[in-house]
């Protein structure tokens, strides 16, 4: 899961997915296309959405995103189309590329949808992506717990 500073949207992705699919059989993480708040925690307002729904997001902490995590994953979700294109950057070859995908694209295929930054807007503007985010991750467990079998 990937945006821009791995503190407000990529960190409730990562959380929600890990609620959905058994922890021992699934690598799920979070990163950044900017270094800005690397070693950092989550937005509070991302740890208070994920907790009134049951998720505890606190034992994670912001990083970069590196070229090398496209031999870790499997799977590379982006929020915006700027996060895909600067991952896309980094990708070593096309089966690095064909790994990357826009997260909404779950929910509308081809239509090329961002998950709206909520970093400066409002509180409210935090449950809007928590319910994208949700309603997006549970597909991606599907489809991933189909891939598994």
């Amino acid at each position: 899961m990937v945006c821009l500073g791995n503190i407000c949207r990529s960190p409730l992705a990562e959380g929600i997915l890990a609620s959905k699919l058994p922890k021992n059989k699934f690598r799920i993480d979070s990163a950044g296309t900017g270094d800005y708040h690397v070693g950092k925690l989550p937005d509070p307002r991302s740890i208070n959405i994920a907790k009134k729904n049951g998720i505890d997001i606190t034992t994670q902490r912001a990083r970069h995103f590196r070229s090398d995590d496209f031999a870790i994953y499997d799977h590379i979700y982006v929020m915006d189309g700027s996060n895909y294109r600067d991952v896309i950057r980094q990708a070593p070859n096309e089966d690095a590329k064909n790994k990357v995908k826009l997260i909404l694209d779950e929910l509308f295929p081809g239509e090329n949808v961002d998950v709206p930054d909520p970093y400066f807007g409002l509180d409210n503007g935090f449950v809007t992506v928590y319910q994208m985010l949700d309603e997006t991750c549970t597909l991606i467990a599907e489809k991933l717990l189909k891939e598994e079998k």
